[in-house]
């Protein structure tokens, strides 16, 4: 599963190659990842143009001038590839359909434009989706209306961080962070690398937790995102960036994937334990219950 700075750097990828292209052509291999009627499709993807990409939580939304968007979430394999003569740029799960030639027998959906150029969806296990919705319906989807708000938004402050928690005082601090209606796109790796940021133990019950801790946190959670993004991603095996690399956050990990080596800032070894059912990196000496 993607967290949110890959897919900001896919969005942005996309952004930088799509907008103003034409779609002429709309095909798919299978109905769970393209789940959209033929009506639809001819009259209100077909001839249109790409205004807009943008990104909520983990989703991905190609906003079209028919005020129609394609919904995307890449789930655990998907891949979006933009194909044109002079340009090939991947982002997804890191199989050989990057580089190899397109479509093949991953390829779901194939959107073409009227430049001759393609954009793919790639899928191996079928789990990702492709949905043609009217703009204005999209804020009503079922994930739109759950999930929380957007952790590097300019206005979510410090207080709103902290005020998204109240509702989870028995729970685990790094269960609650990975609620994605509690905040939106915080995954493993991160939950891991910002835990350790603020000297706080995953394990520690959030109504525990005290304003100044969790004003380290939310500056941490901020902090260790906003550094993925810039460095395009983490090199989790899953995911490369908009341009077929693998991202280079992972060089700058402090913790996540680092059982066996000295903390950083201690230098006692790192450990491995599990939290909320997933495999959770810390400091025993930073981090104590």
């Amino acid at each position: 599963m993607p967290e949110l700075p890959e897919v900001e750097t896919v969005k942005n990828g996309l952004n930088r190659l799509i907008i103003d292209r034409k779609i002429s052509t709309a095909v798919n291999d299978n109905p769970k990842s393209f789940p959209n009627s033929i009506y639809d499709v001819e009259q209100f993807m077909i001839g249109s143009t790409i205004k807009d990409v943008r990104r909520r939580a983990k989703v991905i939304m190609i906003d079209l001038s028919t005020e129609y968007t394609l919904v995307i979430h890449l789930k655990m394999t998907g891949q979006l590839v933009f194909v044109d003569k002079a340009t090939r740029f991947g982002a997804g799960h890191p199989n050989d359909s990057l580089i190899d030639s397109l479509p093949d027998k991953s390829t779901r959906v194939t959107i073409g434009f009227d430049d001759g150029s393609d954009l793919y969806f790639n899928d191996q296990r079928k789990f990702g989706w492709v949905k043609l919705i009217p703009t204005l319906a999209v804020s009503d989807m079922d994930f739109m209306k759950k999930v929380g708000p957007e952790p590097l938004e300019p206005d979510f402050t410090s207080e709103h961080f902290m005020a998204r928690f109240t509702r989870r005082a028995r729970t685990n601090i790094k269960a609650a962070l990975l609620d994605q209606t509690v905040i939106a796109g915080v995954g493993n790796i991160y939950a891991d690398e910002s835990l350790w940021g603020a000297k706080i133990h995953p394990s520690r019950l959030v109504g525990d937790i005290t304003t100044g801790e969790f004003d380290k946190l939310y500056n941490e959670v901020r902090a260790v995102m906003n550094l993925s993004i810039e460095k395009g991603g983490s090199t989790n095996r899953n995911y490369v960036n908009a341009e077929g690399k693998k991202g280079s956050y992972m060089d700058f990990a402090r913790v996540f994937r680092r059982e066996g080596l000295p903390c950083p800032r201690c230098q006692t070894e790192i450990i491995k334990i599990k939290v909320a059912g997933r495999g959770t990196h810390i400091c025993p000496h930073c981090q104590q219950i």
